[in-house]
């Protein structure tokens, strides 16, 4: 099912908060896309509240400097739900060592409730 503009904006705003550096930017970020009492579920993390979550994107930063998360595909979504595929890209040779589709759920305000994130290829080593 086409995803609709509420979905495409949570899409959106997930990326900008997992491309997001310096932990000011990150901060901010996630408040648009969480909200306060948001949720990040995935086999490598599992966080509730703003705070935790931009803990996880930073993490992440340190763990891979020098990629971003891309959003791949198109966003299927229905009610307040929506599904997407994503992969971690490295900015000097466009290598993608990890890949995986995110299940969100959207609370009334259009931000994001539950992240449910599944890895489809993990980096080697």
């Amino acid at each position: 099912m086409p995803a609709q503009p509420q979905h495409e904006t949570a899409v959106a705003r997930y990326f900008e908060a997992w491309n997001a550096t310096g932990a000011e930017d990150i901060r901010k970020a996630v408040e648009a896309a969480w909200t306060q009492d948001g949720t990040y579920t995935d086999p490598l993390a599992d966080v509730a509240g703003q705070e935790a979550i931009a803990a996880v994107i930073a993490g992440a930063h340190e763990q891979f400097p020098g990629f971003e998360f891309r959003h791949t595909g198109e966003v299927d979504g229905h009610h307040g739900i929506a599904r997407f595929t994503w992969e971690l890209v490295s900015t000097a040779d466009g290598s993608a060592p990890a890949a995986g589709f995110d299940v969100i759920e959207l609370a009334e305000d259009g931000r994001i409730r539950r992240v449910h994130g599944f890895l489809d290829r993990l980096p080697q080593g």
